[in-house]
């Protein structure tokens, strides 16, 4: 995937001015109030998007307007998430008339324009959350993660703000809720607004990385998230029944194989956008949707039982936002949310166990302890497991698509094919507004699975990054290897080469020992011009090596080799420079051990190392010897032998008494 492919290695960016991180932050939060408006909203939009396009021509049209405005709508979002200002802007903007008509004593608004109004307001919290993710995104790039998480995190908790404040039902819902609608919507209103003024000042960041060209994929993807809830209302029961090859009788009987089969076909379509997100994308996604559907039948669960304390049903969910959001801003943000996470589901399983297995009895005893505690606690670690998903995959993934289109698809399916384990002992649902309560081990359990999640893709992260610094660090040796090479070269070139050509040139003057010098001086100037021009194949040759073929030639009436039978694989340059000390080492036993020593070469082929021991029967090396050649600058062992094996990682040993020879043994690792 192309985000794999990027290095994300940390860059160095100034800090943003206080001013302008204020107006960022009263932008974003602008954004978050208005997504707690569109999840605590009571219009009847929710039923225009669910009645079957079969009803009447005039549903029919409606939902066409409502869907095709929401795909719009999310397209064109993430296309501009950059502009991320005037999206929360836009979205505030788009929801206004909607909530207008919740105030007491509105007039009621004409067909035509409570249709346009409610095609708006459909529009306006996918436009706002993808106007928030992009604010994180842009965040995370300037060089504050912790206020990037911060405001990733706080867009999950302001979904599930906003549904405490409707309450636990209709029936029980906050009377005055439509003026707090508009009072939160003109508060969102006049936290963005600055930031807009600001323009170019915001969008994008002077200091953050220039912007990729090549971001059809994540387009593609969030068109296809989106367009994927157009299913629910293709697939009726008409239909399915002729699909499935089942009555339409039997299909009534069992709503909630209906439900089932219609989030397993959204499941589809949201697999195919997450193949066009990526892998980091679609992790992502994946891991947010997860947390959300896990927290949703616990949330109702605390809802209910605090239904008659509306003051502290809010401030149980706000306090559960900051809470969150402080554990996403810290460096420890990921062990805190899974620990969080896990703590969650323990807690549930003991309520659960609690109960005798009805955890519902909670709401009825009229006890706001237990209910405050459970609020408290979904909506921190929702919050802290969002961000700390978003700060993970900033620099891998566009944000506004993975965290919104990609995500709402997930979350659809996953409550439709819910709905199919939510059976009683009759293989049938319960009547009952609470029957997702009675399978809270199914929440814990996804709780628990969503902090496995977030710590595999915080692992995943650490690995990459720490790949990509090897292969950066790789580089920066390889760049200064040919740096030297280059400095090398030209003493090199103007001082030995030049002797070494004289004297091949003149040498063969001098008589037969005067030809043979000028031989060595040719092969040893030839030598030097391909170090110094980087033609040595030892350091550019890839792929494996058998030892065995690069010591044969080397066999004598001298020299005796014992080689495995089997082939001795190593990478090109550590069998090259494995021989090149072998041959070191024969050469000093041609030079120094005697015109009648005879050499003997072990190679042993170990799983993890390659062991060669070299043997003579010379005169040997006095004590002491070694040193004192290296301190006159004769480093023949010291660095042909010696040096080589230790720059592969190996080891090398030399031992030797005066009169009885010489043992040397090279140990190099096959990696």
């Amino acid at each position: 995937m192309e985000e794999d492919l990027r290095v994300t290695m940390p860059i160095a960016v100034p800090r943003l001015p206080v001013q302008r991180l204020a107006r960022a932050l009263a932008a974003c939060a602008g954004g978050c109030l208005l997504l707690a408006v569109g999840a605590s909203s009571t219009t009847p939009v929710s039923t225009v998007l669910s009645a079957p396009p079969a009803v009447s021509a005039q549903l029919w049209w409606q939902w066409v307007g409502l869907r095709g405005t929401l795909l719009v709508a999310t397209v064109l979002a993430v296309i501009w998430s950059r502009h991320w200002p005037r999206l929360v802007l836009a979205g505030v903007a788009l929801s206004l008339p909607m909530v207008v008509t919740e105030l007491p004593g509105h007039p009621e608004l004409p067909a035509t324009a409570w249709f346009l109004a409610s095609c708006a307001s459909g529009a306006a919290a996918p436009v706002a959350l993808i106007g928030v993710l992009g604010a994180a995104g842009w965040l995370f790039r300037s060089g504050h993660p912790g206020w990037g998480a911060v405001v990733a995190g706080t867009g999950t908790g302001a979904l599930l703000a906003g549904a405490a404040m409707v309450g636990a039902g209709w029936l029980l819902r906050v009377p005055a809720l439509g003026a707090w609608h508009v009072g939160l919507s003109v508060a969102a209103l006049a936290g963005t607004v600055p930031a807009v003024l600001a323009g170019s000042a915001l969008v994008p960041a002077p200091a953050e990385p220039p912007v990729p060209r090549r971001r059809v994929r994540p387009v593609l993807a969030a068109g296809v998230a989106a367009a994927a809830l157009v299913v629910p209302n293709l697939s009726t029961e008409a239909r399915m029944s002729r699909i499935l090859g089942v009555t339409l009788s039997a299909l009534l009987r069992h709503p909630s194989a209906v439900a089932g089969v219609t989030g397993a076909l959204v499941l589809l379509a949201g697999l195919a956008a997450a193949g066009l997100a990526g892998r980091w994308g679609a992790a992502a996604g994946l891991t947010v949707a997860v947390v959300q559907l896990a927290v949703a039948a616990p949330m109702l669960l605390a809802v209910w039982a605090l239904a008659l304390e509306t003051p502290l049903r809010w401030g149980a969910a706000l306090f559960g936002v900051a809470l969150g959001a402080a554990g996403a801003a810290s460096r420890r943000r990921v062990p805190l949310a899974a620990g969080a996470a896990v703590f969650c589901a323990v807690a549930l399983f003991i309520a659960v166990a609690a109960t005798g297995g009805a955890p519902e009895k909670l709401s009825y005893q009229h006890e706001s302890g237990p209910g405050t505690l459970l609020l408290v606690g979904l909506c921190a670690t929702a919050t802290a497991l969002a961000g700390s998903t978003a700060a993970t995959v900033a620099q891998r993934t566009e944000l506004p698509m993975a965290l919104g289109p990609l995500v709402a698809v997930f979350v659809y399916a996953g409550q439709q094919i819910l709905q199919a384990t939510y059976l009683g002992a009759d293989g049938l649902p319960e009547s009952s507004y609470l029957n997702p309560v009675h399978h809270l081990a199914t929440a814990a359990t996804g709780l628990l699975v969503a902090a496995a999640a977030v710590g595999a893709l915080y692992g995943a992260d650490v690995l990459v990054t720490r790949r990509a610094e090897r292969r950066a660090a790789e580089e920066i040796r390889r760049q200064a290897a040919v740096a030297e090479r280059e400095r090398l070269a030209r003493p090199i070139h103007d001082g030995a080469l030049q002797v070494l050509a004289l004297v091949a040139r003149h040498g063969p003057e001098l008589g037969p020992d005067g030809a043979r010098l000028a031989e060595l001086a040719k092969v040893h100037g030839d030598a030097l011009r391909r170090l110094i021009a980087g033609a040595d194949a030892a350091a550019a040759e890839t792929g494996e090596i058998d030892l065995r073929v690069l010591l044969a030639p080397y066999e004598s009436a001298r020299v005796q080799l014992a080689l495995p039978a089997e082939p001795v694989l190593l990478p090109a340059r550590r069998a090259r420079e494995l021989a090149a000390a072998v041959i070191a080492a024969l050469d000093n036993v041609r030079r120094h051990a005697g015109e009648t020593a005879r050499a003997w070469v072990l190679v042993d082929d170990e799983p993890r190392e390659v062991r060669v021991s070299i043997r003579d029967d010379g005169v040997g090396i006095a004590a002491g010897r070694l040193p004192e050649a290296a301190a006159q600058g004769r480093l023949g062992v010291a660095q042909s032998i010696v040096g080589r094996v230790r720059n592969l990682g190996g080891s090398a040993e030399i031992g030797s008494d005066a009169g009885a020879g010489t043992e040397v043994e090279l140990r190099v690792p096959r990696r």
